[in-house]
Formats: structure tokens, sequence, C-alpha cells
């Protein structure tokens, strides 16, 4: 016998997600909440808003929501296939909304603008991951680049891993990029280290260094803001 499910119209007037976002704003919507919207329905035991809230704890709440595999998603009871891709999308648009560019008639002017180009993509990333941006003479974007995956070192970052491709693309200056997993942006001293020895070489080849960046869970350290380029 077919399942019946709880839509969201079963639901009290008061309590439908989707008639509260109408009335409030999304904003104004749990986490919960802004997940049954997307689901639409629950289970024959519980709502879509009880559905998405057993995902969230399922899932490790949201900030850890996009480390479940579609697999995983469709193994909780009541998901399917269906919801886990819709879920799967929303979370992937949200992501590219959060480190889109700016227009290309926009410009990089302080290191806030760039530390969000990477901050969601960046902040939740159980390795250390470097990469660079890549700015014209008029610091618009060219591109953006990643170097390595792993724990921050000389060997892994050497100059030349790191300036081959302004090279080739011709950019006039860079901004380095790399995250800290533990969520603290302090810089090591291999980071001071690793820092001057790319500041020195980009003098010699003609490619400013114009700051290195470092994302932690939500907030970020700049060597140009502090005075250590």
């Amino acid at each position: 016998m077919q399942e019946e499910r709880l839509t969201i119209k079963d639901l009290p007037l008061e309590e439908r997600p989707r008639e509260k976002l109408q009335r409030l704003g999304a904003e104004a919507l749990s986490n919960a909440e802004l997940l049954a919207v997307l689901l639409r329905t629950g289970t024959s035991r519980e709502s879509a808003v009880q559905l998405a809230a057993r995902l969230l704890t399922v899932s490790g709440g949201l900030r850890a929501l996009p480390d479940l595999s579609l697999e995983e998603m469709e193994e909780i009871r009541g998901m399917g296939p269906t919801k886990a891709i819709m879920i799967k999308a929303a979370l992937e648009l949200g992501r590219r909304l959060a480190t889109t560019p700016p227009s290309e008639a926009g410009s990089i002017t302080n290191p806030r603008q760039a530390a969000q180009l990477f901050m969601e993509e960046l902040r939740y990333k159980k390795k250390e991951h470097f990469q660079v941006l890549l700015l014209n003479t008029k610091n618009h974007i060219i591109s953006r680049e990643e170097i390595s995956v792993g724990s921050l070192n000389a060997s892994i970052v050497h100059p030349r891993e790191i300036f081959n491709v302004p090279l080739r693309k011709s950019a006039a200056s860079v901004i380095l990029v790399h995250n800290h997993p533990s969520g603290d942006p302090t810089p090591s001293q291999e980071d001071l280290e690793v820092t001057r020895r790319l500041v020195d070489a980009g003098h010699i080849l003609g490619i400013a260094v114009r700051d290195h960046i470092i994302i932690g869970d939500g907030c970020f350290f700049s060597f140009k803001e502090k005075g250590l380029l």
C-alpha cells in the first residue's frame, strides 16, 4: 500500500512555510522551514517541516548538510532521489551565488571583497586549499586558480607553481588565498615565510602580490590590512 504523504497544505495556515515566507520574508523562516519549502511533502508520520528537521539532525546541522552525498540523503526515510536532488541543487546554487565574482565593470578594491569570493567555498573545507585570484591592470578579475590541496608548505606553493598561470594569462597582480580548517585565520610562521618568498618572487617577475588572505570560519585575515605586505 502506498504511503500517504502529508503536504504543507495539511498544516495549519499559520504554520505553513510558504505562506509565512510570503507574509514575513524568507529571513523569518527557520532552516527547517526553508528546507520544507523545497521538500514540499513529508511522510504519513511527519510533516515536511519535521522531515526537514530530521534531515538537519542526521547531517549534523545546516553547515554540514552539503557534506551529505546524494546516496546518503536518499537513505534517510522519507527523502528519496527527487528530494535529495532538489536539496543538492539548491545548496549548489547557494554556493555559486556566494562565490560569484563581481561584474566585469567592478573591481577588487579591498580585502573584504576578495575574501567574500572565497568564504563560502573554503570556510568548511577539511584540508587547506591554496588558490590565487588573478587581476588585470584595472583590478578586474581574470580568473581564480587552485594551486594545491594539503598543508601549506614551501614545496607545495613554490613560486613556479604560483606564477605559472599568471604569467600565461598576463595578470598584473595576484591575491593569494588559502583556508585554515581549524576556523582560526591567524597566520602561522609557515604562512609568513611562504608569503615573503612569494612577494619577493612576484617583484622579480613583475607581478605584484596585492594581498594574502587566510579564510577562517566566517572570518578572514588580510596580510595587507595588518601591514605584513
